[in-house]
């Protein structure tokens, strides 16, 4: 995607939903007595990206309310951010693994943010709308990407039977360049001990659609977009004779729908 194009999806949306809150009417008639019964609420739920595969991560929230509009929030979230160059290829032994992918990257989010009522529902039924903005920090963390790769020696008159070697290593294109070696992905947390923290800050733009058909609980969905940058270039993909700048990024932005449940008080 090209960075234009990345930037201005999110701040599209932010406008949109400002708009959106802004046109909230101002008065209410019955406003004490449709207001909510409860002051906190706690959610969680799964996360699906633009990306990541088909399960993103996992969210938490919660949310304080300061008027009968509006609420605060912070928020956590963990997701897998994928590059979206990865392509999957099949291995001799009908093994799968992703062509050039040097790093799993993993993404912790914390964030704060403010909540609007856009549209209330009735106390027991119905959908409620809200509008909500958030950023804060987020941690990169770079985990390597294991491969088997097979440097059994191809047999000969002196040793017609060699011993098989296959060992479990970073996946590097630049010493793995025979994809016919390449025996399989290694699990996944093969490479969590070399973890590698990186920086950066978030923004995220949204609009929650809940339903609750009890006082104390809840169950819903929050689609929005989110945009985040980090301080250098973070390295998933490598590739033969190109530089990582030109198939890696610092700057991501990605379109997200969380399903979530959880409780009032």
């Amino acid at each position: 995607m090209p960075a234009s194009t990345a930037v201005r999806t999110p701040l599209l949306f932010a406008v949109l939903l400002a708009a959106a809150c802004l046109a909230a009417p101002a008065a209410r008639a019955q406003e004490a007595q449709d207001g909510p019964s409860y002051q906190k609420e706690f959610t969680y739920g799964i996360n699906l990206n633009s990306n990541a595969g088909l399960i993103g991560g996992v969210a938490v929230r919660s949310t304080h309310l300061l008027n009968n509009d509006w609420s605060r929030f912070w928020m956590i979230e963990g997701v897998e951010v994928k590059n979206r160059k990865e392509q999957r290829a099949q291995t001799y032994v009908g093994g799968v693994y992703v062509l050039g992918k040097s790093n799993y990257l993993f993404v912790v989010r914390p964030s704060v943010g403010l909540q609007r009522v856009i549209f209330r529902k009735a106390a027991e039924s119905g959908v409620q709308v809200n509008g909500l903005v958030g950023a804060g920090p987020s941690l990169g963390l770079l985990m390597p990407y294991y491969i088997y790769y097979d440097y059994t020696p191809a047999p000969d008159p002196s040793n017609p039977s060699p011993r098989e070697d296959i060992r479990s290593e970073q996946y590097d294109p630049g010493k793995h360049n025979d994809p016919n070696r390449i025996y399989d992905r290694a699990p996944l947390f093969t490479g969590i001990n070399e973890l590698k923290p990186n920086i950066g800050a978030h923004l995220r733009g949204a609009f929650t659609f809940e339903y609750g058909r009890y006082r104390d609980a809840v169950a819903g969905l929050e689609a929005g977009v989110l945009l985040e940058a980090y301080t250098k270039r973070l390295t998933v993909l490598r590739a033969l004779n190109t530089p990582d700048r030109q198939i890696n990024d610092n700057v991501f932005s990605s379109v997200y729908v969380t399903l979530y449940i959880g409780q009032r008080k």
